[in-house]
């Protein structure tokens, strides 16, 4: 992809960006072709470190786990540690919609299990089961903040659609975020199998790359 167009795209997005009383979401749409979303080779689960941040709009932390990494994931500052008893009561529908749409998740590996049997029916539609915690807490959930998950949804439809910042950052930033998540995805599906890029903001219409 033309590093120019990308950045002339978002440059044009942001000029056209308006007032609103919220701060507006920035998202690169990839659009693909030639590819059976229906093999499961095939489908996208990629986690992707936006290197410049989110600008704002970070996930907040859920972490399942007990004991001495419990505390650990407290001490990490973790805003939300679910012990092995409590997982259930996280079942209940406003609850889990509120941990699939606002929260990243990490587990303690022993825990997966009970995290699937009684929230793996929604979270793993919506794609968002809990990664297995391996090595340091504290960094994994640094990590974890600046990430932007991508998983083939519904019929496996030929888009991706990813936060990339806000309204409120450089552009500059914007650009490398956007690379980040279109390298990722190339890497991935390859170049030529990808039709078309466009970016947006949240009330805007997309701009062609």
């Amino acid at each position: 992809m033309d590093k120019k167009k990308l950045l002339d795209a978002i440059t044009k997005t942001m000029e056209g960006k308006g007032k609103r009383k919220f701060k507006q979401s920035m998202e690169i749409i990839i659009n693909m072709r030639g590819i059976d979303f229906s093999k499961s080779e095939n489908r996208l689960n990629l986690d992707i470190v936006l290197p410049k941040g989110k600008g704002g709009k970070e996930l907040k932390s859920a972490v399942f786990a007990e004991g001495g990494m419990a505390d650990e994931a407290k001490k990490a500052g973790a805003d939300l540690v679910i012990t092995p008893d409590a997982i259930p009561n996280y079942a209940e529908a406003s609850k889990l919609n509120d941990l699939a749409e606002n929260y990243f998740m990490l587990t303690q590996p022993n825990l997966m299990g009970v995290v699937a049997k009684s929230l793996g029916q929604v979270l793993g539609k919506r794609g968002k089961l809990p990664k297995p915690i391996t090595g340091n807490i504290a960094e994994l959930i640094a990590r974890s903040k600046n990430s932007v998950r991508i998983v083939s949804k519904g019929k496996y439809l030929p888009v991706v659609q990813a936060l990339v910042g806000t309204e409120q950052m450089d552009t500059e930033d914007l650009l490398e975020n956007a690379e980040a998540v279109y390298e990722s995805v190339k890497n991935k599906v390859s170049e030529g199998n990808i039709k078309s890029v466009y970016v947006k903001l949240t009330m805007g219409t997309p701009t062609k790359v």
